[in-house]
């Protein structure tokens, strides 16, 4: 009986990695777009879908002490955005889940923002669509 609890509990160990690892592996595949604004233009709008665990970064180059407004309209209600700092991939500096689909403020330093586009676990589990508009504005802080 022993020998048979001993190789269960070995059966267990080896598999629960595998197991766990997925979900991570699947969230390893962001898709990147750039947004170039118009010559002139202060802001852009991204009209796109997403489908269960897709991810898309949307990366805009600003500076330090620029104003940002980010907003985006959405037909589904478990998709949201992150904006991510320059040089940042985890900890966002604003997530929309916490409240509305917009943000706006004053940039804290120069670089390349993301501004990443997601569906929450439990619809993408369900591989739900998620069809949304998003825009992104950015102009110097006085010109608001």
């Amino acid at each position: 009986m022993k020998k048979f609890f001993y190789a269960l509990l070995l059966a267990i160990l080896t598999t629960s990695p595998a197991i766990l690892v997925k979900p991570i592996l699947a969230q390893e595949g962001i898709r990147q777009e750039r947004i170039q604004f118009k010559p002139g233009a202060s802001s852009a709008v991204v009209e796109d879908s997403i489908t269960g665990y897709e991810t898309v970064d949307y990366v805009l180059n600003a500076r330090e002490g620029q104003y940002v407004n980010v907003s985006m309209a959405t037909d589904n209600s478990a998709n949201y955005f992150n904006l991510l700092a320059p040089e940042e991939n985890e900890e966002a500096m604003f997530n929309s889940s916490m409240g509305e689909n917009q943000y706006e403020g004053i940039l804290p330093k120069s670089g390349d923002y993301k501004v990443r586009v997601y569906m929450m676990r439990s619809a993408a589990r369900r591989n739900e669509v998620a069809n949304y508009r998003l825009e992104m504005i950015i102009t110097e802080a006085g010109d608001r």
